[in-house]
């Protein structure tokens, strides 16, 4: 007997996973999966350590802790300017893929249509799908990834309810200039539509760029949801805890979904993150660490095939491969990964319809050693 619907009929297990288990198996170096292999700091751990001891082991109220919430609320009025009620505006979330889960399928019904911009994160799609939702896709091209007025506007319609946006973006860096973002406002707010902003990485950017934040659009916050990652911040991926912030009509609901997703996240560790919050002056070294190690990899890379325009922000580098191949993306990154000892991810899996051009994401969030041999076996590529 075979199963009855699936319903994500063309998709697959994730490019990431895919990457990661070749670079298992032929032992390679892994600038695939977006994880850093550098410690975490020290003292959240100690702070971890120290919440188990003194009891938070058990469920964690539906929302997240209070003082968590609390934390958040003070970052985001010190730092952006912009006051959240933490009790009925900010929910802690089990990861931002969660948050962004669940703030789709609080909001999107059969039939609406969903703007993204492509490349765009692999979970944005499959989510809209599941919720009976349509994807309008409007494509940003490599190198520049600048936003088209003109396929932007084309893709609104009468049903379009919702656009995604990742800044700073996930495959390519992009860092948004203020000039698009403010087009994207207008046309959110012309054509009554609501508007999700993933700022995973908020805390990345490079080379003296500012990441303006959605949040400070006043005119945007009762159509605003914004999703984040201590993950990404704090370089803990596998605890897999995020938060959201919305306006309290769309956390209700968010809350609803929520309650049943997950009910709670983990308590020790949202004690720990609230205490280690407490000096907001550790989000200064972030960049420039992952400034550093972005340099280092290029300063390393010098193959004649291999083009990289620095990244602007996220820990994520592109490269274009500008030699003769028959192969796509796909196959020449798993081709690399055995013949060179590198795991890299192709940037066409994070396109609906996409000519290939040979990009490839690699996420540099890695022990220094581990860049300089990467680069070094890259610029031994044939």
């Amino acid at each position: 007997m075979s199963f009855p619907v699936d319903k994500l009929p063309h998709v697959g297990t994730t490019i990431f996973s895919v990457m990661s288990q070749l670079a298992t198996e032929h032992k390679a170096i892994n600038l695939g999966q977006g994880f850093p292999t550098f410690p975490v700091d020290s003292l959240l751990i100690d702070l971890v350590t120290k919440a188990m001891k003194d009891g938070h082991n058990q469920y964690a109220p539906m929302p997240g802790v209070p003082i968590l919430r609390q934390r958040i609320a003070e970052k985001l009025m010190r730092r952006n300017g912009v006051h959240y009620d933490w009790q009925s505006e900010i929910t802690i979330t089990a990861g931002a893929s969660q948050a962004l889960f669940t703030a789709i399928g609080s909001l999107i019904q059969k039939g609406d249509e969903v703007v993204l911009f492509g490349p765009a994160y692999d979970c944005y799609a499959p989510a809209i799908a599941l919720n009976g939702g349509v994807v309008k896709w409007v494509d940003l091209h490599y190198p520049d990834f600048s936003l088209d007025q003109t396929a932007l506007q084309a893709a609104i319609t009468s049903r379009t309810k919702l656009i995604i946006l990742n800044n700073p973006h996930n495959p390519s860096g992009k860092v948004w200039k203020k000039e698009e973002l403010d087009l994207i406002a207008k046309v959110v707010l012309e054509n009554n539509l609501f508007i999700i902003s993933d700022e995973v990485y908020e805390h990345i950017v490079f080379d003296g760029q500012v990441h303006y934040s959605m949040m400070e659009y006043p005119e945007l916050r009762d159509r605003l949801m914004l999703t984040f990652s201590f993950g990404k911040t704090f370089h803990a991926t596998g605890w897999k805890l995020g938060y959201a912030i919305s306006p309290k009509d769309w956390m209700t609901s968010f809350r609803k979904q929520h309650q049943f997703n997950v009910f709670t996240c983990n308590s020790a560790f949202q004690y720990a993150i609230a205490d280690y919050m407490s000096d907001l002056t550790l989000y200064d070294s972030i960049s420039p660490m992952y400034q550093a190690k972005r340099d280092l990899l290029l300063s390393y890379m010098h193959h004649p095939l291999l083009e990289m325009i620095p990244t602007s922000g996220t820990y994520f580098q592109l490269m274009r491969f500008k030699g003769d191949s028959s192969l796509s993306d796909t196959q020449l990154a798993e081709e690399w990964v055995a013949n060179q000892g590198v795991a890299l991810i192709p940037t066409s899996v994070f396109y609906n319809d996409f000519s290939d051009n040979r990009v490839f994401r690699i996420c540099f969030a890695k022990e220094d050693h581990e860049l300089i041999a990467a680069a070094e076996k890259l610029n031994s590529l044939h």
